[in-house]
């Protein structure tokens, strides 16, 4: 089980409490399987201008990749929700008090598109989260320039099962603010995609941010997000350079009420859990 906190105003959500589907034990992450998917995700992702993305990632926590998967693949991963083959375990929002609606964890081994991206995505994240470590005078090592060494440290620290999630809301769902933390290592930047079209799958269900910087009121974001976009946001915390040095800022997430219809989101998580 994880180990998290929760409030009136922060829920994490739960790795395997409850859950309605029985835990597989888990496995090495498998490689991408040979159908083009790991060349794919990487042509994808050199269309981003990553020192943009960077920046932006430092100025508010949060960043756009817009069309990062097209509507065939968006359908393609929705569609897997009703395979269970797939997941570990499912988890209903609302006999945890997080919200409604549900989701499934992953398996490994992952989809072969959903292991391509994390791979290259994370590549790509990690100098900006080892330059947040820096900044923030971590006592953590440095975050690996390669994400199967990051597994590698979850998995000595006990950090063994597979977070990629897959989310389903229906109308009148909605996801509470939360972190999704997962153990004691925990890399500070994670990735999600819409693979609904609002306003034609659904209405409302927002992706929701905010900012808490000390001795301040919460800050809200609302991220427009179309079908295939992806967010890349804080985990948990980000450095701002104040006067007198960097100082931590708190983000937490979470998902507005749908109003109509059906919302499909999967969430990349980097780290493994306990």
């Amino acid at each position: 089980m994880a180990k998290r906190t929760a409030s009136a105003a922060q829920v994490a959500l739960p790795l395997d409490a409850e859950a309605s589907a029985p835990l597989l034990q888990p496995t090495a992450p498998a490689k991408p399987d040979a159908d083009g998917a790991d060349v794919a995700s990487e042509a994808s992702l050199q269309r981003y201008d990553w020192a943009a993305v960077g920046s932006e990632l430092n100025r508010q926590g949060w960043g756009l990749l817009p069309g990062l998967l097209d509507a065939a693949q968006c359908q393609q991963m929705a569609a897997m929700y009703g395979e269970a083959a797939h997941f570990r375990s499912r988890i209903q929002m609302q006999r945890h008090a997080f919200g409604r609606g549900e989701y499934q964890y992953f398996a490994y081994p992952l989809p072969a598109l959903l292991q391509a991206l994390r791979t290259a995505l994370y590549a790509r994240l990690q100098p900006v989260a080892e330059q947040w470590r820096a900044q923030l005078a971590a006592a953590a090592p440095p975050w690996p320039a390669q994400h199967a060494a990051l597994l590698a440290q979850c998995h000595a620290a006990g950090q063994r099962r597979p977070t990629p999630l897959l989310l389903r809301y229906g109308a009148g769902d909605y996801n509470c603010l939360h972190q999704d933390l997962y153990g004691a290592l925990v890399f500070p930047l994670q990735v999600i995609v819409l693979l609904s079209q609002p306003g034609e799958d659904f209405d409302g269900g927002e992706l929701v941010l905010t900012e808490q910087r000390p001795r301040m009121q919460s800050r809200v974001q609302v991220l427009p997000l179309q079908r295939g976009d992806a967010a890349i946001i804080a985990v948990r915390e980000r450095p701002v350079r104040g006067t007198r040095g960097s100082y931590r800022v708190q983000h937490r997430h979470g998902v507005s009420t749908v109003l109509r219809g059906q919302r499909h989101t999967l969430g990349i998580v980097f780290h493994d859990a306990e």
